[in-house]
């Protein structure tokens, strides 16, 4: 795989060191269990797949490139480059303006953009219509276009369900960047909606087997589906692609439901003529780490800390995956542990950071999960666990625990 060239800031030599030992060790990635740091009084159970993905590394790669083969020019970013606020921070600490918010919401008018301003389209990709504006205005779009192949690989599924007469049923969320950007490629080659969940897909379902009026469907789905859309007829024909980082297993039980519906009301012998049976459209990187995260699970821990931006789908599902079987601590910086008895941290419930006592067991040996997600810097996770060795004054050194990874 290709080898990126991303600021030193952002990396990490404890964290370096096990990723190249797991990799000489299972080159194939078939071991998903948890590489073990035993300090004596606490233990990390680190996640065999996390951080940076090639998506991530290779918008980073390009941002920074924008900013040294630019000086003095005004160089812009459409919205976030990646879901990490420390990057984005950094990004704006030497110059880089944002247009919009994570929402689309302007942050500047696009009026006010010259032809011989340069700007990065992020990792999520954008829409036909925002690429159209600044071609319009003569920017040229593709130098610093930073869209993560795996998003485009959506994109061509999509097109092909659209060529094939297929309706497309994205699994995402409808506020989210990568997801406004697939829709907008979808609808230009098909009629297509937006479900967020199962839940969603059993009201779209409910509409198909006649369950659910008109008015109901156009309610529930307002603003989730293209202009063409008539659900009277293009329900009939459906086939699913995905926000790139959603749960693998909603997205296939989105799809397994999806498909049994349209089977009792056309029969299995047309399955095929009204449900395209497409792999799910997840990137390597998400599904490597939710696959990690369920081999970290099964090796159980006291509690787990999942670092990364709050606004980050992808960690939110291994947060949310996490939260099913042990108390877990959802924060975007080391500075978020104030002390061994106070925790600041994200809440996925209420959108809000709270602030929680006592959340290191009151026991030793304990064990502690330590993740992130595909968009948080190596260099964070290392400030995370270092900061809670603090709290043990009587654990083994680091190089002492490390001597294992270092590879000849």
């Amino acid at each position: 795989m290709k080898s990126f060239d991303i600021p030193v800031i952002y990396r990490s030599t404890i964290i370096s060191k096990i990723k190249q030992y797991r990799k000489k060790n299972d080159p194939l990635k078939k071991d998903f269990s948890p590489t073990i740091l035993d300090f004596g009084p606490v233990k990390f159970a680190i996640a065999r797949h996390f951080g940076f993905c090639y998506g991530v590394e290779n918008a980073i790669e390009i941002s920074y490139k924008a900013i040294e083969e630019n000086p003095g020019k005004r160089i812009f970013l459409l919205s976030e480059m990646i879901h990490n606020p420390e990057v984005n921070r950094d990004l704006v600490e030497r110059g880089i303006q944002f247009l919009m918010d994570t929402f689309g919401n302007p942050l500047m008018p696009f009026d006010e953009l010259k032809s011989n301003d340069i700007v990065i389209i992020p990792a999520f990709g954008t829409t036909i219509e925002i690429e159209n504006i600044l071609q319009e205005k003569g920017i040229e779009v593709q130098t610093y276009n930073t869209t993560c192949p795996f998003v485009t690989k959506v994109w061509k599924r999509s097109y092909k369900l659209g060529q094939e007469g297929y309706a497309i049923v994205i699994h995402g969320k409808a506020r989210h960047e990568e997801t406004r950007a697939t829709f907008s490629h979808s609808t230009s080659e098909g009629p297509s909606i937006i479900v967020r969940d199962l839940e969603e897909t059993k009201q779209l379902a409910a509409f198909i087997k006649g369950e659910l009026s008109l008015d109901d469907f156009e309610q529930i789905f307002k603003g989730k589906y293209s202009d063409d859309f008539n659900p009277t007829i293009h329900l009939n024909r459906l086939g699913v692609v995905n926000q790139t980082t959603m749960l693998a297993t909603e997205t296939q039980e989105i799809s397994n439901y999806l498909k049994k519906t349209l089977i009792e009301k056309f029969g299995e012998e047309n399955a095929k003529d009204h449900f395209a049976d497409t792999r799910d459209t997840l990137c390597y990187a998400t599904n490597d780490n939710q696959r990690a995260t369920y081999g970290l699970l099964e090796k159980g821990a006291d509690i787990a800390i999942v670092v990364g931006g709050y606004n980050s789908s992808n960690t939110s599902h291994i947060v949310e995956l996490c939260e099913e079987k042990m108390p877990s601590y959802f924060i975007n910086h080391a500075k978020k542990i104030e002390h061994r008895n106070l925790i600041h941290h994200f809440d996925l419930h209420t959108k809000n950071e709270i602030s929680s006592t006592n959340f290191l067991p009151d026991k030793t040996p304990i064990t502690i999960i330590l993740t992130c997600g595909a968009s948080c810097p190596d260099a964070t996770i290392e400030q995370v666990m270092l900061k809670l060795l603090d709290f043990f004054p009587h654990k083994k050194s680091v190089n002492e625990v490390m001597d294992i990874f270092n590879i000849n």
